[in-house]
């Protein structure tokens, strides 16, 4: 399991930036990390339940709390905080945000939602 070497919170730019002793470095959106969160309200209670979450445009992270020595809990500005994001979920969205954008406009405009709220 990759385990970060930093974590930085850019609050002006809504930016979660992950360093890993791999020497990945990630910068992160709120909004990707938002729609992406781990928690079932995102992801559901089993296979095919994701939901596509809108509006998250304009979403901070307000809080970035530790969780043992295996992840972090992240508090957005919308009021969501039960996502807890290991470190494995966080390379895998660093490493898997350039594919996973298109895909997430695509189908939020096969919806016929937007990304503002």
């Amino acid at each position: 399991m990759p385990t970060p070497t930093d974590i930085v919170l850019h609050q002006a730019s809504r930016i979660l930036e992950v360093a890993f002793e791999d020497g990945a470095r990630f910068r992160l959106p709120a909004e990707y990390l938002r729609v992406e969160s781990p928690s079932a309200e995102v992801q559901g209670h089993g296979p095919g339940q994701k939901q596509l979450v809108a509006g998250k445009r304009a979403v901070g992270i307000v809080g970035v709390e530790p969780v043992g020595h295996y992840a972090v809990l992240l508090r957005f500005s919308d009021g969501h905080a039960s996502g807890i994001f290991s470190w494995d979920t966080l390379h895998r969205l660093g490493r898997e945000q350039e594919a996973f954008w298109p895909r997430y406009e695509n189908a939020l405009a096969a919806a016929g939602k937007s990304r503002d709220a």
